[in-house]
C-alpha cells in the first residue's frame, strides 16, 4: 500500500501583491486618498487587527471587487501603546507611563501601512498602482515587497 504524505507548504499560497507605504497621514486620511487616487472603494473593518501575544491591534480597511476577482487591504505597521513601566530608586519603586511601539512586520519598522492585493487572475498592474500611490503629495515614499521574504508573512493572513 502506497503511502501519501502531504506537506502543508502545499497549501500555503503567496498570490498576493504586497505594497509599503511611508506617510504620515491618519489612516482614514490615506484610505480617502487612495480610493481618490486608484478608483477604490476602502471601508474600515468593524474589528481591527489584534494580536494577543504582542497586545497590539492594527487598523485594516478592505474592498472586495468581486467584478475583477480581487481583495485590497490596507492595513497599519504601527500600533503605539501607553503602558505602564515599573522601575525602583533606592528604596522605593515607582510606575511611569511609557509610550510603546508594535510593529505589524517588524522587518520593516519603518513603513507605516501595507497595501495588500490578493489577485485571483493576476490581472494587476503593479507599477501603474505605484507609480499612483507616488503621486499622491502627502506619500513621502512607496514600494513593492517580497512577501516571501518576511520573517512574519503569517502576520498578513487575514
Amino acid at each position: 500500500m502506497a503511502l501519501h504524505k502531504l506537506l502543508v507548504d502545499d497549501f500555503y499560497d503567496d498570490s498576493y501583491i504586497l505594497i509599503a507605504i511611508h506617510c504620515g497621514l491618519e489612516d482614514y486620511r490615506l484610505a480617502y486618498l487612495l480610493n481618490e487616487s486608484l478608483g477604490l472603494n476602502l471601508k474600515r473593518k468593524s474589528e481591527d487587527l489584534d494580536f494577543e501575544y504582542l497586545k497590539s491591534s492594527y487598523s485594516i480597511f478592505e474592498w472586495n471587487n468581486a467584478s475583477q476577482y480581487v481583495t485590497w487591504n490596507m492595513v497599519s505597521n504601527v500600533c503605539k501603546k501607553e503602558e505602564e513601566s515599573l522601575y525602583s530608586k533606592g528604596l522605593f519603586q515607582t510606575s511611569e507611563k511609557v509610550l510603546k511601539t508594535y510593529n505589524l512586520v517588524p522587518e520593516y519598522k519603518r513603513v507605516d501601512y501595507f497595501i495588500k492585493i490578493s489577485d485571483e487572475i493576476q490581472n494587476i498592474n503593479e507599477k501603474l498602482i505605484l507609480s499612483k500611490i507616488l503621486n499622491i503629495p502627502q506619500v513621502i515614499t512607496s514600494f513593492s515587497v517580497n512577501p516571501s521574504q518576511l520573517k512574519s508573512r503569517d502576520h498578513l493572513i487575514f
